[in-house]
This record gives C-alpha cells, structure tokens and sequence, in this order.
C-alpha cells in the first residue's frame, strides 16, 4: 500500500515525458470498475436483469463487456506508464514482479477466509490442492506480461498483425485440439482439455463442469484486448484531443463491431471461450464508448460528475479487491435466527421486500458498489493507493 498519489496523476511525475493527460481514460476505467462491481454483486432473491449477467455460453450482455473493457484500460494506461526504454533485465524483472504480484493476489482473493463450511456445519482449512489456480486478476497478470513483453520488443507497426495472428493462432488451437465436433464447447474445447491436464479439475472454476472462464488457452486472445486499449492509448498521444481523433476512434469501433457482426456465424460471441469475434465486438464497443467521452469530456468539456469515477479509476485494484473479499465476509455472518448470511438477508429481507424482482436484486448490488465507492472515496481522501 502506498500512500503517495499515482505518478500519472501528478504534474511533476509527468513533466519528463510531457505527456498530455486524458480525463477520458480516467473515466472509462473508473466506470469499468463500478460496472465490475454492480455485476459481480447481484441481489440474491430474484434473477437479475438479463443485461447484468453473462451469457451462458454463446450471446453477448452488458455484464460479458466489463472485463474485456477493463483488459483494455490496463493497456491504455500501459502505453502512459510503461518505460521501455529502460535496460533489459531491469524491465524484465518490473514487469515480471508486477505480474507475479498480480497473480499472487488472484490466488489469495481466491483462498480468502481460508477456512470453508463442511456438510456437518464444521469448519474445515481450504488446503492448497483445493484451491483455485485461475481467475481474473490471474488473467490480467499473465494478460499484462505479454502484452508488455509484446509492447517492449515489438515495433509499434508490428503489434496490430501480431494480434491478428493471436486470434487465428487461438481460433486455430481450439480446432487442432477440441474434441472432434465439440470444439466450441464448454467441455470439448482445447482451452478445457488443456486446463484439466495442465491444473487438475480441483484447481478451477466449481460451477461449470470443469470449464474454467479464465482458463489458460483463452489467455492469448485476451492479450489482444490490452494490446488495443495501448495502440488506442499511444494513438491518443500522438494525435491529441481533436475532432479527427475522436471520429477516428468511432469509425474504428463502428468498423470492428461490424467485423464481429461478420464473424460470428464462424465463430460466434461468446466472453467464456473468449472467441475472436467476441474480442472484436468488444474493442470495438470500448472504441465507441472512449470516442465518445473524448468528445464530450475533453472537447465539450461536459466534465459535471466525472470525479466520482476519476476517484475510482486511480485505485482499481484496492478497490476490486475489497468489493470481492468484504462480500465473502458479509456472507459468512449469520443473521440471527432467519438461517440466511447478511448479504442474503439484506438482499432478500430488505432489497426483495422494497422491490420484489430484478430490481430489488439490482438496487441491493447497487447498494454495495456505492459502498464499496466510498471506501475508494476514503482512501483517495488519505492518498492510499495499491501500487503493485
């Protein structure tokens, strides 16, 4: 924990490189974590609204869009932040430590209370062979580390075919090794076969029959989306805040959603398998949706409320962690004599009764984001920030 501000969000930090600062990348990326937050938490009691949860397997929601879009952020601010031209092995050890830090909390965040609830009411200790070895914060890790890697020892020109090449590559290996027509499938594919052999079913996601959504396979076509999110943020720098910069980022997304639009019957939309037409639907969205806070936060200067999401968007990580680890807590308390956890009592004995349906649900995991933002609040007023 540090408690000294982000070097991006400081003038002098900034001065060497004169790089101009973007309040729409600021917003963007604290407008994915709130949405990360509202659709992690949904209200027990009712079915949430469709939008704010994933599709199961192929289709595509609101919900699918938030971890790409924050993939995409972790490269923006990686074409600010990301000294490459520093001595090789000193850049090498960075982002490897980064990285492995990164990792370590997923796998932590996951472990988290350590302890589990056997069937007989007892508590047992969560053993290491029963922990899980994926998740988010693993992908990002491993998502950031090729991507640096890429960013560093690449030419600039060269990372767009680069990620052409990730997604046939990928496309390529679920058809090479996924079971002969199965390879779409949840248990058919390459990436499933590849997580059961590499980490045993124990080590991954519980609900879905040994297929894991952050699994390792799907790690290459997810690189792509942070590669995006640094050529957006690197196009940004070179090209300023202009009306020609803003429709360029908007005739891009428009052009790669009509890509995907194209792609999906070869290889439909699906966020679990993290197909290509799934990464080209949601590069191109987060194009759409950066274009046009460009337009109208630098250009308009319509920046009325932007602070609350610059708040969150200088310490994502703390606060995605806290949103992840106080809930699990919220839900091992009892609440009195009703048999349920204090989340599921609030969710069903207060959210449900106000508004019975997915709106009682939806303003429950509204509740607990706009807590877990004044938390971020907090700690921005104290300067603590999670630097890793």
């Amino acid at each position: 924990m540090s408690a000294r501000p982000p070097a991006a969000a400081t003038p002098a930090a900034a001065a060497p490189s004169k790089r101009e600062r973007f309040l729409s990348l600021d917003v963007f990326r604290g407008l994915t974590i709130f949405l990360m937050i509202l659709v992690n938490t949904a209200g027990p009691g009712a079915q949430a609204y469709a939008q704010l949860t994933h599709a199961a397997w192929f289709g595509f929601t609101l919900a699918d869009l938030v971890f790409p879009s924050f993939l995409f952020a972790v490269g923006s601010a990686m074409s600010f932040a990301l000294a490459t031209n520093t001595p090789h092995l000193q850049f090498l050890g960075r982002v490897s430590k980064r990285a492995a830090l990164i990792l370590l909390c997923g796998v932590l965040m996951y472990w988290f209370p350590f302890f589990h609830l056997q069937p007989d009411g007892g508590w047992s200790f969560t053993t290491v062979d029963q922990l899980r070895l994926t998740g988010v914060l693993q992908r990002i890790g491993l998502c950031y580390l090729a991507a640096a890697l890429m960013v560093r020892y690449l030419p600039p020109r060269g990372i767009a075919p680069v990620c052409l090449a990730l997604l046939l590559g990928y496309w390529a290996l679920l058809y090479a090794f996924g079971q002969p027509g199965a390879e779409l499938s949840k248990t058919g594919n390459a990436g499933t076969r590849l997580d059961l052999w590499l980490y045993g079913r124990d080590h991954l996601y519980r609900k879905d029959g040994g297929f894991d959504p952050e699994g390792l396979l799907g790690t290459l076509a997810a690189t792509v989306n942070v590669l995006a999110g640094y050529l957006c943020g690197r196009f940004l720098q070179r090209h300023g805040k202009t009306v020609a910069s803003t429709r360029s980022l908007l005739l891009a997304g428009a052009g790669l959603v009509l890509l995907a639009l194209l792609w999906a019957p070869a290889w439909p939309l699906s966020k679990k398998l993290w197909s290509g037409s799934f990464v080209a639907c949601t590069v191109g969205l987060d194009l759409l949706a950066l274009g046009a806070l460009v337009y109208l936060l630098e250009l308009r200067g319509w920046t009325g409320g932007s602070g609350f999401f610059t708040v969150l968007g200088r310490n994502p990580l703390a606060i995605y962690l806290f949103s992840e680890l106080f809930v699990v807590v919220l839900r091992l308390i009892p609440a009195g004599s009703s048999g349920l956890d204090l989340y599921a009592w609030a969710g069903i004995g207060v959210f449900q009764t106000i508004a019975p349906g997915p709106l009682g649900s939806l303003l429950c995991a509204l509740s607990y984001t706009l807590m877990c933002c004044a938390v971020g609040w907090w700690m921005d007023r104290r300067r603590w920030y999670l630097r890793l």
